[in-house]
């Protein structure tokens, strides 16, 4: 199967609901459009085999993940998700693989009305890269920067599941797996309306895909504030603590990554707007400690300062 033949087969599809795509696949370029009173956000990531995913993941958990990890810096921005393109490195043109990646990428398009509307396929070693587009009402984004003194921080759902579950696949013991595990990091869930709720609210925001620690740390630093955190406030799962003990559990939350939850701040006198919002969310969030303006950032566990391993994922 040729390059045209492939995107014929299993990405030209109809742009659904989406009466904003006036051109999509098929042309040298896509045309969308962007109403009055919007501002555009932009998000690329590109995931490459050995490095975000095993070479023996399905190809369906593949497709919804290459999607899933834009979707999130979307949701960090509060932004509403609309269009995306694709560009496919493939080493061969397999249908069976292709149809089974396609399907798990359409499902999560249609959750979140997204339409693909262009993108690339070359031969080469597999990775994806997905560029999305959404909107927000102008100047209304959340950035990292906005956090300010005396303000609660907060983490979404379950740190450390999803860098569990990789560990539970590439264990070579059948009986050390956990499926919840395991299809947190096949199938992160982006938090989109969870971050389009907290516009105006939420003063900063960052999607934790590199470790809790590490990405708090950027947003505070972004923001120019410190923080005091309180290791025993954060939400670790059944799950998580009955694969491993609670010193590495709560290492691998702090420092693990592939969580692709919301971390954010919002003002301690409007906590109660917090919570007005959660009976509308997929997941709860849990305050975890609160900024102040001198440039520390330190971690209580026990009454005592506890410091952090230097084990998140860099690239280089």
């Amino acid at each position: 199967m040729d390059e045209f033949a492939l995107i014929e087969k299993f990405f030209t599809r109809e742009t659904g609901s989406r009466s904003d795509v006036r051109l999509g696949i098929g042309d040298d370029a896509a045309v969308t459009v962007i109403g009055a009173g919007f501002d555009l956000v932009i998000a690329t990531d590109t995931i490459c085999v050995d490095t975000h995913f095993p070479l023996n993941t399905e190809a369906h958990a593949v497709g919804h993940r290459c999607l899933a990890v834009n979707l999130s810096d979307l949701a960090a921005m509060g932004a509403e998700p609309l269009w995306c393109t694709l560009v496919l490195s493939l080493p061969s043109g397999d249908p069976d693989w292709l149809a089974a990646f396609a399907e798990g990428f359409f499902e999560l398009a249609r959750r979140f009305n997204v339409a693909l509307v262009g993108g690339d396929t070359v031969k080469g070693p597999l990775a994806i890269t997905v560029a999305v587009h959404g909107r927000v009402r102008s100047g209304q984004y959340i950035t990292r920067s906005g956090a300010g003194h005396a303000q609660g921080i907060y983490v979404t759902c379950n740190p450390g599941e999803a860098a569990a579950g990789l560990r539970c696949m590439n264990d070579a013991d059948p009986s050390a797996t956990d499926e919840h595990l395991i299809g947190r990091f096949l199938y992160p869930d982006p938090r989109v309306q969870e971050g389009r709720s907290l516009v105006g609210l939420a003063t900063a925001m960052i999607d934790i895909s590199d470790g809790l620690h590490v990405d708090l740390t950027r947003m505070l630093q972004a923001s120019h504030m410190g923080a005091d955190l309180d290791i025993a406030q954060i939400p670790l799962s059944s799950q998580l603590l009955a694969c491993m003990t609670g010193e590495s559990a709560l290492e691998i939350a702090l420092t693990g990554g592939d969580d692709y939850e919301l971390c954010f701040t919002v003002p301690l006198e409007r906590e109660g707007e917090l919570q007005a919002l959660l009976p509308k969310w997929n997941c709860r969030p849990t305050r975890i400690g609160q900024t102040h303006v001198s440039p520390e950032i330190v971690w209580i566990y026990n009454g005592q300062v506890y410091n952090v391993p230097d084990t998140s994922f860099r690239h280089f």
